[in-house]
């Protein structure tokens, strides 16, 4: 099986590498066991999921698992918690490189089965143009692959020359938020508890990703670009009315945004997965955004993996995926 073969594609499942733990110094990763597993960034601490033994970090027992799912192949991404956005650049960059090269080699011994995303330290643009570059070329890996919020927003000019080193590339970029307060500003309080930094604060972060995109003129400097934005863009498909009269209606929208149907226009570049744990969410979704730009994820061996086999589910989005991963192009540019 390979990428172009597979039937089944699953874009959004997340690895953690042994190799990585303590690549950021006093940040860590720290992974412990005591009477229950925790895995320490910084400050943060996230109790009671296990990733040693299980499929975030063991590949066989993750292509066992996929088996079980009817996935034939799996794109592995940085885990959120260990983005890095905010710490400093020295320690990002160094903190990238180790875990990129750990995940190529993950994907090399499995390469019919498993391919990768790149991090990236976005307080470094250079860097991040670098090293995107490199996972690529050399690493063979698929994209680079961001959070939603490091400390600029998604329409900051500086990061043009990042979006135009993409297209040049001809790779996507993969937009996923981080539980905010890991390495950078705390976010909102209320968000504290139930999970609801991941519940609610992931759609929120995922939202804003969408309406930033567009209302910031990214899409138009860059009309080859493709962004793909996980779990269906948060709230997009609920709030697309409001989004698009504010686009024709308010005072900072730009003269292109003001025509009708030009918000409707530039939402139809946008890629989306599908990881949306609701069949009227995601029909809600379909009728809103480019049906061809979905793509099947599964936050794979996360608690809110969709449970059974998935091929009948999955099938119908791996011609999309290929589209995304470009897998029918040719190598990138040297």
């Amino acid at each position: 099986m390979s990428l172009r073969a597979a039937q089944t594609i699953d874009v959004h499942a997340h690895a953690v590498l042994a190799a990585t733990l303590g690549a950021a110094g006093d940040y860590g990763p720290e992974l412990g066991m005591e009477a229950a597993p925790r895995f320490r960034v910084g400050s943060y601490e996230l109790h009671g999921v296990r990733y040693r033994g299980s499929a975030f970090m063991e590949p066989e027992t993750r292509l066992r698992a996929m088996d079980a799912a009817g996935l034939d192949y799996q794109v592995l991404s940085p885990n959120p918690l260990t983005y890095f956005h905010f710490i400093e650049p020295r320690l990002a960059q160094t903190f990238c490189r180790i875990h990129n090269d750990a995940l190529a080699d993950v994907v090399a011994r499995y390469a019919d089965r498993l391919g990768a995303f790149a991090a990236v330290p976005m307080q470094d643009i250079g860097f991040a143009i670098e090293e995107t570059q490199r996972a690529v070329r050399e690493l063979g890996m698929l994209g680079p692959y961001v959070g939603s919020d490091f400390g600029r927003p998604l329409n900051d000019p500086a990061l043009d020359r990042f979006y135009a080193a993409l297209t040049e590339l001809n790779v996507p970029l993969f937009v996923h938020p981080a539980p905010l307060g890991i390495d950078g500003p705390a976010g909102d309080p209320n968000l504290k508890q139930f999970d609801l930094d991941i519940i609610i604060g992931f759609a929120a972060q995922e939202t804003a990703a969408v309406a930033t995109l567009i209302y910031g003129g990214v899409l138009q400097r860059h009309p080859t670009l493709d962004v793909c934005v996980s779990h269906g863009g948060g709230a997009t498909g609920y709030l697309f009315g409001r989004m698009a009269s504010a686009a024709r209606k308010r005072p900072w929208a730009g003269a292109g945004l003001r025509e009708d149907g030009a918000f409707e226009a530039l939402l139809q570049r946008l890629w989306f997965d599908i990881h949306v744990h609701a069949e009227a969410s995601l029909d809600l979704l379909r009728t809103r955004v480019n049906p061809a730009r979905l793509v099947f994820g599964t936050n794979f061996a996360g608690w809110d993996q969709q449970p059974g086999n998935l091929r009948e589910e999955a099938a119908p989005y791996a011609a999309n995926a290929r589209q995304l991963l470009r897998a029918h192009a040719g190598p990138p540019p040297k």
